[in-house]
């Protein structure tokens, strides 16, 4: 099935609040604790691409009290939603802050941002971005050296009816934007061995990628130096 680009950002309001007030616990756990396994001691400072209404970025604030942890997203709608949600719960802006940017924005090559962060995650995002390595630049100019980075992300199906079986059984309670959404999320999602070839193009080696359940796959890693100029990255490996 080839991949059909979706809007990048998840900007319309009711859009936003649907997406909010989904029951996303269960995944955002399970991200969150698998975050913890592969980078067990994250740093003092964390991002978190592609932000949302902040569902992750709270659970690793919490679990990870001295840290302060930054997400970052460019849909206003979103971000207004992780602001209620920051104020509700008290949560110190020093320990927690959100910032609308696009990956492409000039502030993220530039301090207090760029390579200041000792860790990196990403949930459901790269499959939002026209162009991929927009979002592996963005990894690449926010981690520092040795920077630890976990992404998590939907996996298109192979065929147009597996897609519509995933969507049946993941979201057939779900209110109707929140289906259309997901039906074309898969549709703009990649495949693993695309992701492979997007971390040769990043020069991002060694990097895993694995397919998970019958709809995500992880990718993981460690930033080094970027690569000399005009040189010929390596391939990623398994």
């Amino acid at each position: 099935m080839d991949r059909i680009p979706e809007p990048e950002l998840m900007d319309e309001a009711p859009q936003a609040r649907a997406y909010a007030e989904a029951d996303f616990s269960l995944t955002d756990q399970a991200f969150t604790e698998r975050f913890h396994q592969l980078v067990p001691e994250p740093g003092p400072r964390i991002v978190d691409l592609g932000c949302g209404p902040g569902n992750v970025s709270f659970r690793i604030a919490a679990a990870c009290p001295h840290a302060e942890v930054v997400g970052i997203d460019g849909a206003a709608a979103m971000l207004a939603i992780a602001a209620e949600r920051q104020w509700a719960a008290g949560v110190a802006a020093e320990r927690l802050r959100f910032l609308q940017l696009d990956l492409a924005d000039g502030a993220l090559t530039s301090p207090p941002l760029a390579g200041s962060f000792s860790a990196v995650v990403s949930n459901s995002v790269l499959h939002h971005l026209h162009d991929p390595q927009v979002f592996w630049a963005a990894v690449r100019r926010l981690g520092a050296p040795g920077a630890l980075v976990v992404v998590r992300d939907l996996r298109r199906p192979a065929t147009l009816q597996d897609l519509e079986t995933i969507v049946a059984r993941e979201a057939a309670e779900a209110p109707p934007i929140l289906r259309r959404d997901y039906r074309a999320s898969l549709h703009a999602a990649f495949t693993t061995e695309e992701v492979e070839d997007q971390l040769r193009r990043a020069g991002l080696t060694g990097w895993r990628v694995e397919p998970l359940e019958d709809r995500y796959l992880e990718v993981w890693g460690q930033l080094t130096a970027s690569p000399a100029a005009g040189t010929t990255p390596p391939a990623a490996g398994r």
